[in-house]
């Protein structure tokens, strides 16, 4: 069954979008080509071309990058004549070869995103803690604690490469944290700033931090 709510087939909508974008002028010079025509034109392509790509393709991570194919190697044969007329109808390319060339370059472009490594957590800093919200001094929770490391590797519960995901708290916020639970179920089952405001002890302490004045001496 083919996925299409998945953060892959967004990334491989956006980059044809992009290529639209680029292969083009008309489209970038013509105002009332607005952002909805493009983002629905971009969607049919998308829904049209993902299903004959490879199932490595469409499941392509960092960690698969080594079982996904090069997009010069994709035979692009099977796909859908619509996808092709489209391209050839709105003057976007001008044959049929163009028009692979077309799905071979944002297939490519896609897989060169899917397939990047993650981010060194200093470059996902925020300006203001992410559960507060405040923008006060921040400090850096490993969301997956260090000391787990070792059994989240034998267990298998996450990959190498979550292992060093951060969420930027302040103090307050990331002792709170530390409170509820213990790190390794911190590890297992709350690795994501998401799934920590799941919890209710978290919410509730959310609502009163967030009211709180940062540096105002009590007493």
């Amino acid at each position: 069954m083919v996925e299409f709510e998945t953060s892959q087939f967004s990334a491989f909508k956006d980059c044809i979008a992009r290529n639209i974008l680029h292969s083009t002028v008309e489209l970038q010079a013509d105002q009332s080509a607005d952002e909805s025509a493009l983002d629905d034109f971009a969607s049919y392509l998308a829904t049209e071309s993902w299903p004959t790509l490879p199932r490595s393709v469409q499941n392509a991570t960092y960690d698969t990058r080594e079982k996904v194919p090069d997009a010069d190697t994709i035979s692009f044969e099977s796909t859908s004549t619509a996808f092709v007329d489209s391209l050839i109808s709105y003057a976007i390319v001008p044959d049929v070869d163009d028009a692979f060339k077309f799905l071979r370059k944002a297939t490519a472009d896609y897989l060169d995103q899917a397939c990047s490594p993650p981010p060194v957590w200093s470059s996902t800093r925020t300006k203001e803690c992410e559960i507060c919200f405040r923008e006060v001094p921040l400090t850096y929770h490993h969301l997956i604690p260090r000391s787990t490391h070792a059994k989240v590797l034998k267990k298998g519960w996450h990959p190498e490469v979550m292992l060093n995901s951060v969420a930027w708290l302040c103090r307050p916020c990331h002792s709170a944290v530390h409170h509820v639970t213990s790190n390794e179920d911190l590890a297992r089952h709350f690795h994501t700033v998401e799934l920590l405001l799941q919890r209710e002890d978290i919410q509730k302490w959310q609502k009163y931090a967030a009211k709180q004045r940062f540096g105002v001496r009590r007493g």
